[in-house]
């Protein structure tokens, strides 16, 4: 769903392109970290750290990493992990 008029999400591009590529890098760390922090928070407490690294990953990801590794041995591409509403990245 992209309710955002074009108009703004144009300013918005702008604005996140006149910034350099080491600024550019550093809000999209810290965007992961906090996308991290929400999951992290919403997984139960007591997990031991292999079965929290194991759901963390799979939420973030959409899969396990033995499908993604599946996939990628099999030539299969990843498209239900990637967003068809995304700038082009030519753009970038």
């Amino acid at each position: 769903m992209n309710d955002t008029d074009p108009e703004i999400e144009r300013k918005f591009f702008d604005m996140i392109m006149a910034c350099s590529g080491e600024e550019r890098f550093m809000m999209g760390v810290r965007s992961f970290d906090a996308a991290r922090e929400i999951v992290l928070a919403s997984l139960p407490k007591d997990l031991p750290p292999d079965e929290l690294n194991r759901r963390l990953f799979e939420r973030i990801y959409g899969a396990s990493i033995e499908e993604i590794v599946k996939q990628a041995r099999d030539g299969e591409e990843l498209r239900e992990w990637l967003s068809d509403d995304q700038p082009d990245k030519s753009d970038f």
